[in-house]
């Protein structure tokens, strides 16, 4: 157990460090974009990025090793779901993130097509020092009441610090960038679908442009945190929304919002090519017989919609998703 006890502990302390490196090199992108850098402070700061992220890489090696290791309580199997799937989501995401400090994110499906897990799936492994800052989550289902936007805005602030009266969708962005000062800051705003599409985009026009200017008008102090917002349509229509679409950019360039592309389901190639992957990682009831094991997972999970995907693959690990997932997803 003691064994058990220090493996856990140095995966913990490589993990941190893992996480201080991805925010060190994200400020030395951010500081390699400012223009009055002369030509050697500028190559100083490429080799610095290189070293960091060499570094990283060294760390992501050591913890891959340690996890074959470490006791298997579930952890072990949601470490190696985490890499199923939402390829085009992860690969958009990854890039976006690499450049910009401010963005917002729609993710969108069908129900049960995994939206929450793809959101904590996103954080947790590319952006996890965010979970350490201001986290504002808001159900917008249980605030937004036909036209009447003010519960929404009421707990949107109280949620930032602000309380006492009605506040304004600007006097909320200020307050926001205020946070933002001190802490990286993560706005989730779930069931989106549930607005009516004007709302949707008095959210939009309202509180997340002013908030971006608001953001770009502030000290470069600003630029050592991250802002991300994420907007979670567990319905499958926001994105094909007029006023969502016409503030998208869909050719992936740099930009503060972004329309992810649609979740679809897990194909026979996804888990042919996750199992043989993950091959050393998975249990043998799952790699005896690939082949016949991706049929008999698409067939028990309505062709590979994925959270009945996952449920499957937990059933055939011994492991209950419905509990576990309540420990998996902390977003």
């Amino acid at each position: 157990m003691t064994d058990d006890r220090n493996l856990q502990r140095s995966y913990s302390e490589l993990q941190k460090d893992y996480n201080l490196l991805t925010e060190e090199i994200q400020f030395l992108r951010n500081s390699e974009r400012t223009d009055d850098l002369s030509p050697r402070e500028r190559f100083r700061l490429k080799k610095q990025i290189e070293e960091a992220e060499a570094e990283r890489e060294q760390i992501g090696q050591q913890l891959q090793k340690l996890e074959k290791t470490l006791p298997s309580n579930g952890e072990e199997l949601y470490r190696t779901l985490l890499r199923l799937g939402y390829r085009s989501q992860v690969r958009l995401f990854r890039r976006l993130i690499e450049v910009e400090s401010v963005a917002a994110f729609l993710i969108h499906g069908l129900p049960d097509y995994g939206q929450r897990w793809l959101l904590n799936r996103l954080v947790i492994q590319y952006v996890p020092y965010l979970l350490t800052g201001k986290i504002v989550p808001v159900n917008v289902s249980r605030k937004v009441r036909r036209n009447d936007v003010s519960a929404l805005w009421r707990d949107v602030a109280g949620r930032v610090g602000l309380r006492g009266k009605q506040y304004t969708p600007s006097e909320i962005a200020e307050q926001v960038c205020q946070c933002l000062q001190t802490q990286n800051l993560l706005l989730v705003f779930h069931e989106v679908e549930t607005m009516p599409e004007t709302t949707f985009s008095e959210l939009i026009d309202n509180f997340w442009l002013p908030l971006i200017s608001k953001v770009q008008e502030q000290s470069s102090e600003a630029s050592k945190f991250k802002l991300l917002m994420f907007l979670i349509d567990y319905g499958g229509y926001v994105g094909s929304w007029k006023a969502f679409a016409e503030k998208m950019n869909s050719n992936g360039e740099s930009q503060t919002l972004l329309r992810t592309p649609i979740i679809t389901e897990f194909s026979d190639n996804d888990l042919m090519d996750w199992m043989e992957a993950e091959y050393n990682n998975l249990p043998p009831v799952l790699t005896a017989q690939v082949d016949n094991m991706v049929q008999e997972i698409l067939a028990n999970s309505d062709n590979g919609i994925p959270e009945r995907v996952l449920e499957t693959i937990c059933i055939h690990c011994g492991c209950d998703w419905y509990e576990e997932s309540e420990k998996w997803l902390k977003l």
